[in-house]
């Protein structure tokens, strides 16, 4: 019997197709990228790219100069540009304002052929810093109210280059997901004075039922109402609100983490087009504020990671309803994750 399945989080319904329970070797595999020359990412071709941002290096030599561990460049096509003033007005019903804001590639390594999944902790620890680095930078200006840090892994993903790397858009205004994201963090806060997420993650904990993994900061488990086969959530067990105030030991954590995560992806579906974003806590310091908008944020908002491998697609039952049909319960596509064998 199929099930629905309501998100605290999201406040969706997502159903689960029991009676279809596809197993991992029983999804569609998606085509690699072919190879398209040369490769604008790869250490020795700094000068293809825009001007570096910022890059942290092994050697003592200047911006754009191999040497490099992780490095950080504009998008050559940004979605939003950071150069401007907003100028926000109505058009009648409608908002208007230009389209101010950043975007931003990091490009996790210099080497063409290492995929996140097959870098050591100490590898992926450098580019979870720099995510940090380039979100605290970020949000010190006053026009974002949001930072996101994503990645398109394979051509199913959108990832248009194989060599590893991921992105960041700040946008100014908060984006209808998180916004979803914080009202009923905020709802659930003012009538139970306890953090949703942490609440999650306690009920989760003790059941065991969908943890993929759990250390002793860490934990990652397959959501109650996955929309995604294999759909991994990834948080911090203890409560913190902004990925942006992460310490150096728990980026050597979270990298750890993230990394077998990814690993056991990648070993139980053979290495599949995903999705992975950071949600963390808006941007506090944007004008101007609305009227109580962030009192709690502190306390009941919880920086997290969603990892989507692409196995399904999306059609128009899912666009005209807004649910989601997963052919994998979360129990079972833990279960296959857990005993992976790495």
């Amino acid at each position: 019997m199929p099930e629905l399945r309501h998100d605290p989080i999201q406040k969706r319904w997502v159903i689960i197709a029991t009676e279809r329970g596809l197993r991992p070797d029983e999804f569609p595999r998606t085509s690699e990228l072919k190879p398209n020359g040369l490769c604008p990412f790869c250490e020795g071709n700094e000068d293809k790219t825009p001007p570096e941002i910022r890059a942290f290096r092994s050697n003592g030599r200047g911006p754009n100069q191999p040497g490099w561990q992780v490095r950080v460049v504009p998008n050559k096509f940004p979605a939003l540009r950071i150069e401007g003033e907003l100028n926000r007005r109505g058009l009648g019903v409608h908002d208007w304002m230009n389209g101010i804001g950043a975007h931003e590639v990091i490009i996790e390594t210099p080497r063409h052929d290492l995929a996140m999944a097959d870098m050591s902790a100490e590898e992926l620890g450098q580019v979870i810093l720099m995510y940090r680095e380039r979100l605290q930078d970020l949000m010190r200006d006053s026009r974002f109210k949001y930072v996101l840090i994503f990645k398109n892994h394979g051509p199913a993903a959108g990832a248009s280059l194989s060599h590893p790397h991921s992105q960041l858009i700040a946008t100014p205004v908060t984006p209808l997901t998180l916004a979803g994201e914080l009202i009923s963090a905020k709802q659930h806060y003012h009538g139970k004075e306890r953090c949703l997420f942490c609440d999650v993650i306690s009920q989760e904990l003790e059941s065991g039922e969908r943890v993929v993994l759990s250390t002793d900061r860490m934990v990652a488990i397959a959501p109650y109402a996955s929309r995604f086969p294999f759909e991994v959530f990834l948080a911090p067990r203890q409560h913190q609100h902004n990925f942006a105030e992460l310490s150096d030991d728990m980026a050597r954590e979270l990298a750890a983490t993230l990394g077998e995560v990814l690993r056991r992806i990648k070993v139980t579906l053979s290495d599949p087009p995903y999705n992975f974003l950071i949600h963390t806590s808006p941007n506090t310091r944007t004008k101007p504020k609305r009227t109580a908008y962030w009192d709690t944020i502190e306390v009941d908002y919880h920086w997290h990671i969603e990892i989507m491998p692409r196995l399904t697609g999306i059609a128009g039952f899912e666009w005209g309803t807004g649910f989601y049909i997963n052919p994998t319960a979360p129990e079972e596509a833990a279960r296959y994750l857990r005993e992976a064998e790495l």
